[in-house]
């Protein structure tokens, strides 16, 4: 039995339920009716007859109605019996086609497993069936999605990483390659040149770590409620020589009188110091980016405005993904990997706030935003 039940499947399983109820009904059904059936013929034909119809009846009348009662009850049996043999065969089809319609879909559903098991990940299961069916379905599907574009972003993330690493590689094995000919000499302008480029690999490996740290949210905040003003002033101290090397105005615009943020400030010091070294890059000389903060509802906002080269409204949807540059052309020593707006993502999201981007267009600037939660407000 166990081994029909599991050849079968649900299939068999919800057919052997529906029939396990009937039956148990149908039984249930008969035994009550056995029980009860000739004391309540009794009591009906008393009702009829007169409480005294004994003591004027002849024997022959008595014995009438014991075989009458006798023949009721047989009778009674039987049409039950045929009943609720007709009852199963009606319940047996029914079950059939009611099964069929609730494994059917759940049938494609696993067809389509396998197949996203077996690396295919853009099939979808129909939505066919009842409504939980149909739910259950559509949370399959967003899941699937979900793994495609996992999968899409593991591909892209390998070939970015293998054409971040192809530049400094190749410029290492010409330097050595040009040493062992004889073609390059050995003096301390090319072994700086070559340890640039180690220095840049390095690099490039201590971000895809902290990006990976950042994304499966390894990273341990250390949070404490820090005054926003101490972060952008801190930020700015960092970065001033530089702005003031490239002939460009820092200007600091903050709310008086902030509330402080539940934050670790070690991190979101990092997020200012690369929001603002992004606007530096991007900023020619002569320009002007302005740091600030402000209370909104139960955060607080911190932005860093420029007046550099502006971003088209196709790529601010893309900016914080891994590897993204505005600039195809730009390479990392000119334009960086693509790895620190989406580290900042990780750092302010795994702090509980948002982060965003606005710019009019190529040419008018460009806006970076972040929200924090107010201290008392992160729970």
């Amino acid at each position: 039995m166990n081994g029909w039940l599991k050849r079968g499947g649900l299939r068999y399983r919800l057919l052997l339920s529906h029939l396990l109820t009937i039956a148990a009904g149908a039984l249930t059904l008969l035994t009550i009716t056995i029980i009860f059936a000739p004391g309540l013929h009794d009591q009906l034909m008393i009702a009829w007859l007169g409480p005294h119809w004994t003591e004027t009846a002849d024997a022959s009348m008595v014995e009438m109605e014991r075989a009458t009662n006798a023949i009721f009850t047989l009778a009674m049996i039987q049409a039950l019996t045929i009943s609720s043999g007709a009852a199963v065969t009606v319940a047996i089809i029914v079950s059939l086609v009611a099964s069929r319609q609730i494994v059917q879909p759940i049938d494609h559903l696993l067809q389509v497993t396998r197949r996203i098991a077996a690396g295919h990940y853009a099939e979808r299961a129909p939505l066919i069936g009842d409504r939980e069916l149909t739910r259950l379905a559509a949370q399959f599907n967003m899941m699937a999605e979900a793994l495609e574009r996992a999968e899409q972003r593991r591909v892209a993330l390998i070939g970015d990483v293998a054409h971040e690493l192809r530049t400094p590689l190749a410029t290492i094995a010409g330097y050595v390659e040009g040493i062992l000919d004889g073609v390059v000499e050995t003096d301390e302008a090319t072994w700086a040149l070559v340890l640039d480029e180690v220095n840049r690999l390095r690099r490039l490996t201590d971000d895809l770590q902290q990006l990976s740290r950042v994304e499966s949210r390894q990273i341990t905040l250390a949070p404490t409620p820090v005054d926003p003003a101490h972060l952008i002033e801190a930020a700015v101290t960092r970065l001033t020589p530089q702005f003031t090397a490239k002939n460009i105005e820092l200007h600091v615009n903050i709310e008086q009188h902030l509330p402080p943020v539940w934050a670790d400030s070690d991190r979101i010091l990092q997020v200012l110091i690369n929001l603002l070294g992004n606007a530096l890059q991007y900023t020619p000389g002569g320009g002007r980016v302005v740091i600030g903060a402000e209370h909104a509802s139960e955060a607080i906002r911190f932005w860093v405005q420029d007046s550099g080269i502006g971003i088209a409204a196709e790529h601010l949807p893309h900016l914080f993904e891994r590897f993204y540059r505005v600039d195809k052309s730009r390479t990392r020593a000119t334009g960086g990997a693509g790895i620190g707006l989406t580290i900042c993502k990780g750092l302010v999201e795994m702090h509980g706030g948002q982060i965003w981007a606005t710019s009019a267009g190529p040419g008018c600037g460009a806006t970076f935003y972040f929200t924090l939660p107010l201290y008392g407000q992160h729970e």
